[in-house]
């Protein structure tokens, strides 16, 4: 984890600590500062803003019940990250089907964007992202956007620490060839095909 990624481990366990002492009203300092992220993650899972928003409620709801958990683990950040990620799988599951055809808006975050220029590179890097499957998906978005190193991806996910980068490794060829518009089906990368679904 880099620095910034352990102060902001830390600035969890310190709410995680004020919920155990405090209680659920001690919760709105951990939302204020987790959400965002949170829903982002999710949403590479769900595929749904609003699932999205689901898992990170039921998540956070479990943080109040048993907080201590959060504030004693090794790394605040990652453990919060998996329990929000079962949670996805566990919205996924209930649902039974998977939405591939919601608008971007899922994606977007919740604030408004000044420049265009930055609009149009993000949503046609979550666009991008969405046509990856979601194994990939979700490990670009822990190590690019969490900064959480291969090993910390591993435990959140509950793989490898060789398929974290792997699947890290695949999904930047396949966004690469995305971004620039080129098809990638059947791209030969190390050794092994490469598939993209264009629709």
């Amino acid at each position: 984890m880099t620095v910034d990624s352990e102060s902001y481990s830390e600035n969890v366990r310190a709410c995680a600590v004020r919920i155990t002492e405090s209680g659920a009203v001690a919760l709105g300092g951990l939302y204020d500062l987790t959400a965002a992220r949170l829903v982002r993650f999710a949403a590479t899972i769900t595929r749904n803003q609003h699932d999205a928003e689901d898992a990170v409620s039921s998540a956070l709801l479990k943080v109040v019940s048993n907080a201590s958990k959060l504030a004693e683990s090794r790394s605040p950040w990652p453990y919060l990250l998996q329990m929000v990620r079962n949670e996805s799988l566990v919205v996924l599951r209930r649902k039974r089907r998977w939405s591939f055809a919601q608008g971007l808006v899922d994606l977007l975050p919740w604030y408004r964007v000044d420049h265009l220029e930055q609009e149009d590179s993000i949503r046609a890097i979550w666009m991008a992202l969405r046509q990856l499957p979601t194994e990939q998906s979700e490990v670009v978005v822990l190590k690019l956007w969490e900064e959480l190193t291969f090993a910390q991806i591993a435990d959140v996910l509950g793989i490898p620490p060789a398929t974290a980068a792997s699947r890290y490794r695949y999904a930047l060829v396949k966004l690469s060839y995305l971004l620039e518009g080129e098809s990638v089906e059947g791209e030969t990368v190390e050794g092994e095909t490469v598939e993209v679904q264009h629709e």
